[in-house]
């Protein structure tokens, strides 16, 4: 067993709040210390919001869980000081094939592009992250930022009084009260404060388990993502094999609905799957071992009063296509720039059902997804596992067929079409990518690649266009990036961001989404924008 498991990261110690008379208040308290509510806190506290982290745990999650991690992910991960640690440790690849019992069907390409700094997957154990989380936390303490992690620091009960949230917190000392101006729930899949407030999820439950596996092991299988569907060492089910750091691989079997789940998860039943899967001839220790069932569910707002949900907390959906973590820092993304406008005072709290409307349309985007992807995967009779198997025989010898081979389309960040933040688009010839509501590629320029000078500010790009160099409106300073196409190396730029315009300004969102766009700067159109955007307009 890794020994990351077993290290205190954020040991409990006993806080003067827990004798403070009358509970001490905090502006922002964040439930949860992984992926999402560290990214949360991290956010916020890098903007200078006092924030306070609350887990019930002391150290990272056992078992890799979330491996998979976007391009969009880590785009976001590099703007909260992580970035490039994960992508310098995780696995790269761009790769996947499918096989259909035991012959390769065909094989995709999830980036063929060129011109990003991250690529397109990586996989890395959901435990490094948690790591690297955490000692961004430390990095900014030491540097004086407003941020807290407390471990041992179960919460009990929640209370919405409209102006603030009541927390009860048991600790091994035992229990105590705290006051929340605005508490973020990132508890997970099974949300104690969820339950607590008496909220639950609607959506679907699919009957069917699947076996996930860590296993430590050395094999030459390819840094790619394979999936079968009816393989000879699993009839008539599916497998995953995917590569992690460290010599662990993931491997997910499907086993049916009718199970007894404590006894599938015991290594001399695990064994021999894997066994039949690798070949006696391969040595392999489990590391990690759990049982999953499909689900595809959200609650029916995010947003309750004082209360947030994020992450798996507020959406459920099958593992196959990489939905989960990916869409949980996409929400905190979403949530955090306008939460920090509310506590400056800078917008209603209005704003905030903006998450609600952005966020609740990209998880119905990521069910309708998963569960496309779950009834190819495990069809549920005989007419549509006919359909799936010749679908699957005629993706080997023809292209047409192969967009509708579904063993998990890979995640993509979400499109905000329709948001009530997005103002018209005013540029002809504009590419569809980078639309009002997209969130921005990246693409090469002359100090590096563009997304990290963009940064997570309101910025104003120009692009072969004059422009001030700062606009302030509504108490909101908008930041200038002036970038030439006669400086770039490729036509990424160009072709990302013109179209087949000449030059064109950029309304930029801090959570790097297109408000506006138009071939030339126009002060009152971008005020206006600005102010739709911060729910003014």
């Amino acid at each position: 067993m890794n020994k990351i498991f077993e290290v205190p990261l954020y040991p409990y110690a006993r806080h003067a709040d827990q004798d403070a008379t009358p509970p001490a208040r905090h502006r922002v308290v964040v439930v949860g210390a992984g992926p999402v509510g560290l990214a949360a806190a991290i956010d916020l506290a890098q903007s200078g919001v006092p924030v306070l982290v609350l887990d019930d745990n002391d150290k990272v999650s056992s078992g890799s869980r979330a491996i998979c991690f976007a391009k969009r992910t880590l785009e976001i991960a590099d703007r909260l000081g992580v970035g490039h640690a994960m992508a310098d440790k995780g696995v790269e690849w761009n790769m996947g094939k499918v096989f259909f019992g035991d012959r390769k069907v065909y094989d995709f390409n999830l980036l063929p592009e060129d011109g990003h700094q991250f690529p397109a997957f990586v996989n890395l154990q959901q435990y490094y992250i948690e790591d690297y989380l955490v000692d961004r936390v430390r990095s900014l303490q030491a540097a004086g930022a407003p941020i807290e992690i407390r471990g041992k620091n179960r919460v009990a009960g929640v209370t919405d009084h409209g102006s603030h949230a009541t927390l009860t917190v048991d600790t091994p000392d035992g229990a105590y009260t705290l006051e929340a101006e605005w508490l973020i729930a990132c508890d997970g899949a099974g949300s104690p404060i969820r339950a607590q407030m008496g909220l639950d999820f609607v959506g679907r439950v699919f009957e069917d388990n699947f076996l996930i596996a860590d296993v430590t092991m050395e094999a030459d299988f390819p840094t790619e993502r394979w999936f079968w569907f009816d393989p000879p060492f699993n009839k008539g089910q599916s497998a995953l094999l995917h590569k992690q750091p460290d010599g662990v691989w993931r491997i997910d079997l499907q086993l049916g609905w009718d199970i007894d789940k404590a006894e599938e998860k015991k290594p001399e039943n695990v064994i021999p799957r894997l066994k039949a899967m690798l070949g006696d001839d391969v040595q392999f220790e489990l590391e990690w071992v759990s049982i999953y069932t499909f689900q595809c569910r959200r609650m029916e707002r995010f947003r309750h009063g004082r209360v947030i949900f994020a992450g798996d907390s507020a959406h459920q959906v099958s593992p196959f296509g990489a939905r989960g973590a990916n869409s949980g820092l996409q929400d905190t993304d979403n949530l955090m720039w306008k939460l920090k406008l509310v506590l400056e005072g800078l917008a209603d709290d209005s704003l905030l059902d903006s998450y609600d409307t952005e966020r609740i349309a990209a998880a119905e985007e990521n069910i309708l997804n998963s569960s496309r992807s779950t009834d190819f995967i495990t069809p549920k009779s005989e007419m549509s596992r006919i359909f799936r198997d010749a679908v699957l025989d005629l993706s080997e010898h023809h292209g047409f067929a192969r967009p509708l081979v579904n063993s998990g389309r890979l995640s993509l960040p979400s499109i905000y079409d329709g948001s009530p933040l997005n103002s018209d688009d005013h540029l002809p010839g504009g590419p569809a990518r980078t639309r009002p509501g997209a969130p921005c590629p990246d693409a090469p320029i002359e100090d590096g690649f563009l997304l990290p000078q963009l940064g997570n500010t309101f910025t104003l790009l120009a692009i072969n266009a004059e422009a001030p160099e700062t606009l302030e409106e509504a108490g909101v300073t908008i930041s200038r990036l002036s970038i030439s196409t006669d400086d770039a190396t490729t036509t990424a730029l160009r072709d990302r961001y013109l179209g087949t315009g000449a030059s064109a300004i950029y309304l930029i969102r801090p959570d790097q989404h297109v408000a506006t766009r138009m071939p030339a700067f126009d002060d009152a159109k971008i005020r206006a924008a600005l102010r739709r955007t911060i729910g003014k307009e």
